[in-house]
């Protein structure tokens, strides 16, 4: 019987990468996925039809005073493409392009050990390798799509096995939430992301605590590589420094520790925060204490 694999995208801006990703997926080799978009207070996004390739189902979920509700939306996704009958969840960030053989590498990995929440190699594309918006001319020398394997340099910092193998006892500090894919059952199994966590960060790492506490192994396989856009990047992310001590404080609340620790770390020499007895703090522009 043929597993019912269902691609789950959370969006909010990124239309060109988001039109990109679809265009992808029609690329990909094997039966064609579901498709289920998740729009996060994004009107563009909950009116897109695509003119060809696969038809996404477009869910919406509002914003939050506090940022976008990135574990709300995957929820919603998740549970939408259950609905329409998913034996395998595939989650591929906006930003993230499929390679041909993504989706049937994680249908199969995951068919074949479903015990096993996979995650697979991510290579950030540079600046130069860009892709023209579906229903444009491509330029010379575009990115093609078709052929995104030419690209392949995987994240130095994350496991990256070859084609044809798979690892498992993945670091759940090493989880990201890019590109990963399991089954309903280990889905259900986790209870799925937890939604105290708003805007950015803390809630990939959360997520892998709860596979290893539900007994499940974190895995990579080489089967299934993905291709991240570029965009632009702060480094530090200043502008999340907000809620990256809010989700910090929450999963410190949850784990006894704090995530994120190489950020924190950089905004602390920067003067944006500083340690306390309790973990970390904001502090004014001239490095004293917030009162």
């Amino acid at each position: 019987m043929t597993a019912r694999t269902a691609v789950v995208t959370i969006a909010h801006g990124r239309h060109d990468h988001l039109a990109r990703q679809q265009q992808a997926l029609a690329a990909c080799a094997g039966p064609a996925p579901d498709y289920v978009v998740v729009a996060m207070d994004d009107p563009w996004v909950a009116t897109w039809v695509p003119t060809s390739g696969p038809v996404p189902t477009v869910l919406s979920v509002p914003s939050h005073r506090d940022g976008l509700p990135l574990a709300q939306a995957r929820n919603a996704g998740a549970r939408a493409a259950l609905e329409r009958g998913a034996d395998i969840l595939v989650f591929l960030d906006v930003d993230c392009l499929p390679g041909r053989g993504l989706v049937r590498g994680y249908t199969t990995a995951v068919r074949e050990e479903p015990g096993v929440v996979w995650s697979g190699p991510v290579t950030y594309l540079p600046r130069s390798a860009t892709a023209p918006t579906p229903g444009s001319e491509p330029a010379p020398g575009a990115l093609d799509l078709t052929d995104l394997a030419r690209w392949d340099d995987p994240h130095p910092a994350r496991p990256a096995p070859g084609p044809g193998e798979r690892t498992r006892g993945g670091d759940p500090n090493l989880f990201w939430s890019l590109s990963f894919a399991l089954s309903p059952q280990m889905w259900q199994a986790t209870g799925g992301f937890c939604e105290e966590y708003v805007g950015y960060g803390g809630e990939d790492t959360d997520f892998a605590r709860l596979v290893v506490t539900a007994g499940a192994d974190l895995g990579w396989t080489g089967d299934a590589r993905a291709y991240h856009q570029y965009h632009q990047t702060e480094s530090p992310p200043v502008r999340h420094l907000e809620a990256i001590l809010r989700n910090g404080r929450t999963f410190a609340d949850r784990w006894g520790t704090w995530p994120m620790l190489g950020w924190l770390e950089e905004f602390e020499r920067a003067g944006l925060v500083r340690r306390n007895e309790d973990g970390w703090e904001p502090t004014s522009p001239d490095g004293s204490r917030r009162q």
